[in-house]
């Protein structure tokens, strides 16, 4: 019908349609038309012959029934007709539309800045969700500590030096030394531990010398034995070297059981560069092969209590005199702060070792007072060993005064200051010269 109304220009097969019609659905010009009476009624004007032929033609736009003002709508839902389609219906809110860049400089702005936003988001991310914020455990590798190397050394009971551990378990002797001017100078002195000097008859000074720490290739001249010196040795529980003795000293050796290491063929020997009884000669070895020969033993002991050596700044007694007898065996030791010894004279000459022509240096110097006395036999010098009395003590330059006791003959020295504390020792040789008054005893 459209075509009747809006006719178009070209042939009907050649005219476009925008009109979409559904598959089965015919085209209008096929669609049966409703009759209405307006219909028949313009028939029938038209084909009566009373009233003539009347044109009917209608206006374009204008409906076909001219006496309707129009014609009824189609059916909402007539199937031959296409559905029309809604209107869009506006959209309300806030639209955000990225501007479109002109150029590649505002490319490369735009794509940095998505990589810069992406990695900033990405970093964010990892920051505050993925990251593991706990603490890290931290694990302390457990080292086993080495073991501590086994001391080859130890502080030897007799001297306070460090010692090979063998030698810590040397046999103990002790060896009568004579001090005559024909014996000098001796042999061993300068390698003994501990040195005890006192007059044996006469005025005529003697050593008792305790040999453990060192080994002295020669030793002497060995003499005879007196009952006082035993009573230094013995708290060290050594064995006695001499020739012979007084009876009362000899007599001793049995009753205390003391190992005997007496004038024996084979362990000892006289040299011909002295006579008789002043070349009396052993060495350490052969004493030490004697006393394994006899089979014995060096029991425990207490020495004496030692300390570190602190040499004094200034020192206030480095030069000692003792008067122990005549001008032949009084002694001078002069104190060397280099080596914190005391270099010893007599007679007013050095006291050197006649196998290295070495003075005599002690590291400490003990000066016992002790009253002397005539033994029972009426020839033999005696010492009242037992109980107690005034002591100087030399070491490190400065002089300590206090109090030595020994409370039985197998008891070791006991050294106390004025306060009543002990005295500790340097190690190394210590030199005890017994001197009958403090009056005997200056210094400087």
């Amino acid at each position: 019908m459209d075509d009747f109304i809006r006719p178009r220009k070209g042939p009907l097969s050649q005219r476009k349609t925008t009109q979409k019609y559904h598959p089965n659905t015919p085209p209008v010009a096929m669609r049966p038309q409703a009759v209405t009476p307006a219909h028949n009624t313009i028939a029938a004007a038209n084909s009566s012959p009373s009233l003539g032929r009347v044109a009917m033609t209608p206006s374009v736009g204008a409906p076909l029934n001219a006496d309707t003002t129009a014609l009824p709508k189609p059916p909402q839902n007539d199937p031959f007709l296409p559905t029309p389609k809604p209107g869009k219906k506006p959209r309300f809110g806030f639209r955000f539309k990225l501007p479109r860049p002109k150029n590649r400089w505002q490319w490369g702005l735009l794509i940095a800045a998505i990589i810069i936003l992406l990695s900033a988001s990405g970093f964010s991310i990892y920051w505050f969700i993925i990251r593991d914020t706990t603490p890290p455990v931290t694990y302390t590798p457990v080292v086993e500590p080495e073991p501590a190397p086994e001391p080859t050394t130890k502080a030897s009971r007799m001297s306070g030096r460090q010692v090979d551990i063998a030698t810590a378990d040397r046999p103990v002797y002790a060896v009568q030394i004579e001090n005559s001017p024909d014996a000098r100078p001796q042999s061993g002195l300068r390698e003994a531990d501990i040195v005890s000097e006192a007059i044996a008859e006469g005025g005529i000074t003697r050593f008792n010398a305790i040999f453990h720490d060192n080994q002295a290739a020669n030793i002497g001249p060995i003499r005879s034995l007196r009952p006082y010196y035993i009573d230094w040795f013995l708290p060290y529980g050594a064995a006695i070297v001499h020739a012979g003795g007084s009876p009362e000293a000899l007599s001793d050796i049995r009753t205390l059981g003391i190992q005997d290491l007496d004038n024996t063929t084979g362990y000892f020997r006289r040299v011909s560069n002295r006579y008789a009884p002043h070349n009396l000669y052993s060495t350490s070895a052969q004493l030490i092969d004697l006393f394994n020969v006899r089979s014995y033993s060096t029991p425990a002991f207490t020495g004496l209590p030692r300390k570190e050596p602190k040499p004094a700044d200034i020192a206030t007694a480095s030069i000692i005199n003792l008067r122990i007898s005549s001008q032949l065996y009084n002694v001078v030791f002069n104190y060397d702060k280099a080596s914190n010894s005391y270099l010893r004279s007599q007679a007013d000459a050095p006291h050197v070792d006649a196998e290295t022509g070495q003075q005599l240096a002690p590291n400490v110097v003990v000066v016992p007072i002790i009253n002397r006395g005539i033994s029972s036999n009426g020839v033999n010098n005696k010492y009242d060993t037992v109980g107690s009395g005034e002591v100087f003590v030399f070491q490190d330059g400065t002089l300590t005064k206090g109090t030595w006791t020994k409370p039985d003959r197998r008891a070791q020295w006991q050294l106390t200051d004025a306060a009543g504390a002990p005295i500790t020792l340097n190690p190394g040789q210590t030199w005890f010269s017994i001197v009958e008054s403090a009056d005997r005893v200056t210094y400087q």
